[in-house]
């Protein structure tokens, strides 16, 4: 049987339409490409298609490394003006895609475990599996971060409290990278000392732990403050926090949030909903007043601390937006909403702003599915989309970011 890709799933499948009627969806395909569904095999080949990188296909983290950046950025913008049609935008202006460079991704959560013989695989997990691809370079990932593959597998090697299976998260901050390891083991005193041996050999100034399963971590080695910095304000994150995952993403979600403000007064408000460590929170205070929620206590600390020491307009408060969202009443007198919720939107809190006086709300979204759902309410609460940037942080993979703001009267 030979089908014909007609279009991208939104998980980066080629969509083919069997001789019986059923959708096929297929891996590794492009548009207009002749495909035997066995394999799948492709028997012509798009001119969009180009060369993948080394462990294209068994590793997870990459589903698109084998189509062109052009077709590839304007097939993630398409993707967010159909969120926003669906939500009852069909003429939302979209801008074109922001898609980050190769070897700028500061962020990993790499799978470890230890083969029979001892040795170590360390790498990112299969598509859809839960094998481990052993990785020996990664094309997205900040080199100073591929750099720290090998010693890492020795290290594993040789560490008591690595049992069987675990996970390194690297952190590539300002003050050089951090190191999470999550391990199936207790680390005792022999470990702490291999690990800081290792800290100092790296240029890692702090290493911390916790176990494979469960919440709570401890500084195992600690050489050096740790520090990030956010619109000049430098902030110490707690181990394995939350960062935009590209600096590149990073700056150019700042500059559509700021360009997506209303015209601010002096005694202006801005509530952020999401704050993390400030991310957003440093770049909004320049302009007016901030009050940041977050529901992850060290976050809240790392923000508040920082925002004490540089005197910034922040006021840091840690509340639990799931389970209690702002109400109506709390949202009166802001100028703007900002809000970065999780993966999976922010359905508590939409229907108070929708019901509120908030003639302003940036949502920075990480899933097109939820923003969707959740723009539909602003619509029919009066909002319009004023401006929407899509913004590709995970290169080749199928997932999409942007910054979408909703305008309601004059």
């Amino acid at each position: 049987m030979q089908v014909t890709i007609e279009a991208m799933g939104a998980a980066g499948d080629g969509i083919a339409t069997a001789p019986d009627g059923n959708r096929l969806y297929l891996p590794y395909t492009l548009p207009g490409e002749a495909v035997r569904p066995d394999g799948p095999i492709v028997l012509s080949p798009s001119p969009e298609r180009v060369a993948p990188l080394p462990h294209f296909g068994p590793c997870g983290g990459c589903v698109l490394q084998h189509w062109a950046i052009p077709p590839y950025a304007d097939w993630k913008r398409a993707r967010l003006a159909e969120a926003l049609s669906r939500a009852g935008f069909p003429d939302a202006p979209v801008a074109p895609t922001r898609v980050t460079p190769p070897a700028t991704r500061r962020r990993a959560d790499l799978a470890v475990r230890r083969r029979p013989d001892g040795s170590v695989v360390l790498g990112f997990h299969a598509r859809g599996g839960a094998a481990v691809e052993d990785l020996s370079t990664c094309h997205v990932l900040d080199p100073a971060l591929v750099a720290l593959f090998e010693p890492l597998r020795t290290l594993l090697r040789g560490l008591p409290a690595f049992r069987r299976e675990g996970s390194a998260v690297l952190n590539l901050l300002d003050s050089g990278p951090d190191l999470l390891l999550r391990l199936d083991g207790p680390p005792g005193v022999a470990d702490r000392a291999t690990l800081a041996a290792f800290a100092a050999r790296h240029g890692l100034p702090r290493i911390a732990g916790g176990p494979l399963k469960g919440q709570g971590t401890e500084t195992l080695a600690q050489l050096g403050p740790v520090s990030i910095a956010f619109a000049g304000a430098s902030v110490a994150p707690p181990p394995g926090a939350f960062l935009q995952a590209t600096p590149q993403g990073e700056a150019a979600i700042v500059e559509a949030v700021l360009d997506g403000l209303p015209k601010l007064t002096g005694k202006a408000r801005i509530v952020e909903l999401h704050a993390g460590l400030g991310t957003l929170s440093f770049p909004l205070a320049a302009k007016a007043r901030v009050i940041a929620y977050e529901g992850a206590p060290e976050a809240v600390a790392a923000l508040d601390a920082a925002a004490r020491r540089g005197g910034a307009k922040i006021q840091a408060v840690r509340r639990d937006l799931v389970r209690q969202p702002l109400s109506v009443k709390e949202l009166e007198g802001h100028a703007a909403l900002v809000l970065d919720p999780p993966f999976a939107g922010a359905a508590e809190q939409i229907p108070a702003l929708a019901k509120s006086t908030l003639s302003r709300v940036i949502y920075v979204s990480c899933n097109p599915v939820a923003l969707a759902r959740d723009a539909k309410l602003l619509h029919a609460a009066g909002f319009r989309v004023q401006q929407a940037t899509p913004v590709d942080q995970f290169l080749w993979s199928a997932q999409l970011e942007a910054v979408v703001v909703f305008a309601r009267g004059k």
